[in-house]
């Protein structure tokens, strides 16, 4: 399992962890009332993910597709939502892509190589981020907060199936608050067929992708300082053709994001008023070929700029004001096929939360937003949630949010099938659950019952040919996350989901496995070695464009091992789908067997 509950991850830092994705600003997670997963850097490399939904696959209520070979279109859904229903952070940039069919941010480039940590918050939590946060919030980072003084790097380099090669290399310099990362990703793959075998495709859709990040905080004076971030990926990826059956093709696709934010934090009134000012930018390219090298037939391009302030006004020693304001403009842009169109929109938000803590083991938070869109008008929505401490050992939380998606561009303008008259989706979800710390402090149990309900729901009507708000949804469930050491080196981390999601003709939604779960065993032995396995289950699950109407069950079975040579120097190699089995996470795309994979990680 790639993470484990939030409090679990706190025992090791003085039962305490700071998270961010809840409030959009530091806080307890023993006084947040929401269902958030932590996944460090140390987990991150135990793990040896590669790409970024094979991390994210093992947490509880956490669905990935993926539509292919590695590098291809792949979304990630939180607690059965649709995957433009998940909001996506990366380095504090929102990366859903304004120039896709839903705002889904697309995670088949996103790879683990420079990613050193990552919050997932599960809930309808619309007050601190507006739109798209219906599922919930995938929040991740290439910043270290573990870093060391002085000067730092980080290079590996792996290889394995389908001539794959991939090189990593990081390089940190840190004096105090002043801090200076940066890094770059290459990888080169011969993949495999995205077409399913049983419709006997069988050429491989290789990729190769350069990712590069670069980040600066530096201390301007006292109470001042500047952030300055940027991310971006280059990807190249043979793919096939869906037109009709699923076919091998020449077909081939370009992929390019840059990602960047510029912000300046400011601390005044001694400490009380805590501020921040950014600016952010995100652009998207995707360009499509018939035939490989020739010039594109057709693409996409998706731009954000967004004016984003944050404040913070300590209204006592147990009350806190978090109060914020954003301006964005998402531009959305298609050509080929002897047209174009570029079409835009305009959101003004406002928000204030209130924290407060009337009691010392007792945290309450609520607020209420209202987002101002230049096409269907306003939206107002409510969250509060609660976090209570019944002694040392046990905590209960408890959380109401309300979520909104507003349409994206493409459903608005689309020249075929668009609607200019259609109004956001809505959705309001419930959580109960508790956090547990068993045998003294070796074991952490995290369970959490929840509801959610859409309304709205965007979705493509067959009869007009164009997209409505005619779909209303419902998802019930349960999840389980926890964690045993039962003796130093030993580790037993477990995730478990329980999802009935359904239409309103009762119908479960297509691709939402019930059960989920997954299982890691992770051991520390003598000289520095170290093995570990990893399960994971999926029930079987609608889908209505198989011949059968549904994907069957699988188990997939991971094998790592890694050997630390000295201090600087570690072996690694890891068995992915060890028992070769055969399974879609959609019918049609085709999906890895087994995989060998070894590489060598320094550390100076």
């Amino acid at each position: 399992m790639a993470g484990a509950p939030a409090e679990a991850q706190g025992q090791a830092q003085q039962n305490q962890i700071l998270v961010i994705t809840a409030t959009g600003t530091p806080q307890d997670r023993d006084e947040s009332g929401q269902a958030i997963t932590v996944i460090d850097a140390a987990t991150i490399e135990i793990s040896q993910a590669r790409s970024v939904t094979d991390l994210l696959a093992r947490l509880p209520s956490v669905r990935a597709t993926t539509n292919g070979s590695l590098g291809s279109v792949s979304g990630v859904s939180l607690r059965g939502a649709e995957t433009g229903q998940t909001l996506v952070l990366l380095d504090g940039v929102r990366v859903n892509d304004p120039s896709s069919t839903s705002d889904a941010a697309d995670f088949g480039n996103l790879l683990v190589g420079n990613i050193r940590g990552a919050e997932v918050m599960r809930g309808s939590n619309a007050i601190a981020y507006g739109s798209s946060a219906i599922g919930g919030v995938v929040n991740l980072t290439t910043r270290d907060p573990d870093a060391p003084e002085g000067l730092s790097a980080r290079v590996s380099v792996e290889g394995g199936y389908a001539a794959t090669v991939q090189s990593v290399a990081d390089i940190g310099w840190r004096r105090g608050d002043l801090r200076a990362d940066a890094g770059i990703v290459h990888l080169r793959t011969d993949g495999i067929s995205s077409a399913a075998p049983r419709f006997g495709a069988t050429e491989r859709d290789a990729l190769e992708n350069w990712t590069a990040h670069a980040r600066i905080e530096v201390p301007i004076s006292d109470g001042l300082s500047l952030d300055l971030r940027g991310y971006g990926i280059d990807a190249t990826l043979d793919y096939d053709s869906f037109f009709g059956e699923p076919a091998d093709s020449t077909d081939e696709s370009r992929f390019r994001q840059f990602t960047g934010h510029a912000g300046v934090n400011a601390s005044s009134f001694d400490g009380r008023l805590i501020s921040r000012f950014a600016v952010t930018y995100l652009a998207n390219s995707r360009d499509y070929r018939f035939i490989a090298g020739a010039a594109p037939d057709f693409g996409y391009r998706g731009a954000v700029w967004r004016l984003d302030y944050r404040g913070k006004v300590a209204l006592g020693a147990s009350a806190d004001l978090l109060m914020g304001y954003t301006h964005d403009v998402p531009v959305y842009r298609f050509y080929g096929f002897g047209s174009e169109e570029r079409h835009a929109a305009r959101t003004d938000s406002g928000y204030a939360m209130f924290m407060l803590k009337p009691l010392q083991r007792l945290s309450l938070t609520g607020g209420v937003r209202h987002d101002a869109h230049s096409q269907f008008g306003g939206v107002t929505t409510f969250g509060a949630n609660a976090n209570l401490g019944l002694d040392d050992q046990t905590r209960l939380r408890a959380a109401f949010g309300q979520g909104f998606r507003a349409p994206s561009l493409y459903q608005l303008y689309d020249a075929y099938s668009g609607n200019a008259a259609l109004a956001p989706e809505r959705s309001d979800s419930f959580d109960v659950g508790f956090d547990r710390r068993l045998f003294g402090g070796r074991g952490q149990l995290a369970l959490t019952v929840f509801k959610r309900r859409t309304r709205r729901q965007i979705d493509y009507d067959g009869s007009t040919f164009r997209y409505v708000n005619l779909a209303r949804t419902s998802t019930t469930g349960l999840e389980l996350e926890a964690r045993f050491a039962p003796v130093d080196g030993l580790d037993l981390q477990l995730a478990y989901s329980l999802l009935d999601t359904r239409d309103q003709a009762e119908h479960h939604l297509p691709r939402r496995p019930v059960h989920g779960l997954s299982a890691s065993l992770d051991k520390a032995w003598v000289s520095g070695f170290s093995t570990g396995i990893s399960l994971r289950y999926a029930s079987a699950a609608v889908d209505r464009t198989s011949p059968t109407g549904t994907l069957d069950s699988y188990v997939l079975a991971d094998l790592r091992a890694a050997w630390a040579l000295s201090e600087r120097f570690e072996l690694f190699g890891r068995v992915e789908n060890a028992f070769d089995r055969m399974y879609e996470t959609a019918y049609g795309y085709g999906t890895y067997g087994r995989a060998v994979y070894g590489g060598l990680r320094v550390t100076l």
